[in-house]
């Protein structure tokens, strides 16, 4: 993170796996959410809240006793109009989301009550 041309705080990240590359590019945050959740992507559940499918999405069908849970996205400051963003979420050391950029859960809440909307945002590879 930078304040003007100093560096003011460095933190791990996730970004998109293969096939689903975070893409690079100049942007603006144009969306603050605290308690955002993926309108694109979830996972299923049984009743006694046991994931039976950890990647799923509105359209995948239920099994009988069981119910599809949009996925978490606390701290979402939105990049792109088609859903990348950045926001709180597992970081497993390689590449792993669906395109956004997951940042840890130590410094996010940090930088998104420094964050603005209309703040640049620069995606590199």
């Amino acid at each position: 993170f930078y304040r003007g041309n100093h560096v003011i705080g460095v933190a791990a990240i996730a970004t998109g796996k293969e096939g689903r590359n975070t893409p690079p590019g100049n942007y603006k945050i144009t969306q603050k959410d605290p308690t955002h959740k993926s309108s694109s992507y979830g996972w299923i559940e049984d009743a006694s809240g046991h994931v039976v499918n950890d990647d799923a999405t509105p359209r995948t069908p239920v099994p009988p006793g069981c119910r599809y849970v949009p996925a978490p996205m606390p701290y979402f400051m939105r990049l792109t109009n088609d859903g990348v963003g950045m926001h709180e979420g597992y970081l497993p050391g390689y590449p792993a989301s669906h395109g956004c950029i997951r940042m840890d859960r130590g410094v996010v809440k940090k930088f998104y009550e420094n964050a603005y909307v209309g703040m640049p945002v620069e995606v590199v590879r």
